[in-house]
């Protein structure tokens, strides 16, 4: 059984849902009047991204990219690979980059620039999980939904090599799982 894997619940589903709801709202509240672009990163911000959208009261297009720093290690590589860019032009454009989770803000940091080189109107970023204390590049984040400690997490959307993405919570996965790493 998948549960078996879990060392414990870290963040049940209930206060997710309240915090991409108070995200939402806040982000209703600063572009009052003007058109969105989410940008989510694939693979792990489709389920907060798809949340935080309905609670978002703005015009509202999305796009994804697909960045690679991790492959199945619980360690980020240090590389920033796009495996998938956007499709949409976003010159001009509120941008809002829609991430699960930033420990060590290398690739956060490397979309921030890249997205900002394209000449958006603006560049805000939007985080279900900041993990600061493994952060080796510094980054701006605009909307955070809650800051965790140094642990392994899956679940809502988080995943270790393709697998948990379906749990409902957010979970700390078992050290046993990926101890061999």
């Amino acid at each position: 059984m998948i549960r078996d894997d879990i060392e414990r619940v870290l963040i049940p589903s209930i206060e997710i849902k309240a915090k991409t709801k108070e995200l939402g709202r806040r982000i209703s509240e600063d572009f009052k009047g003007k058109d969105i672009v989410l940008v989510g990163i694939l693979k792990g911000a489709v389920v907060f991204m798809a949340d935080l959208m309905r609670e978002i009261d703005a015009h509202v297009d999305i796009d994804f990219m697909e960045v690679s720093s991790y492959g199945s290690s619980t360690k980020s590589s240090g590389a920033v690979r796009i495996l998938k860019d956007l499709d949409l032009d976003i010159e001009g454009k509120n941008v809002i980059i829609v991430e699960d989770i930033v420990d060590s803000g290398l690739t956060l940091n490397y979309l921030t620039k890249l997205l900002s080189s394209r000449c958006p109107a603006c560049v805000k970023v939007c985080v279900l999980l900041d993990k600061p204390e493994r952060r080796d590049v510094k980054v701006k984040i605009d909307y955070e939904g809650f800051r965790i400690p140094n642990e392994f997490v899956v679940g809502y959307g988080l995943d270790y090599d393709g697998k948990y993405r379906n749990l409902p919570d957010i979970c700390i996965l078992s050290p046993r799982i990926y101890k061999d790493l």
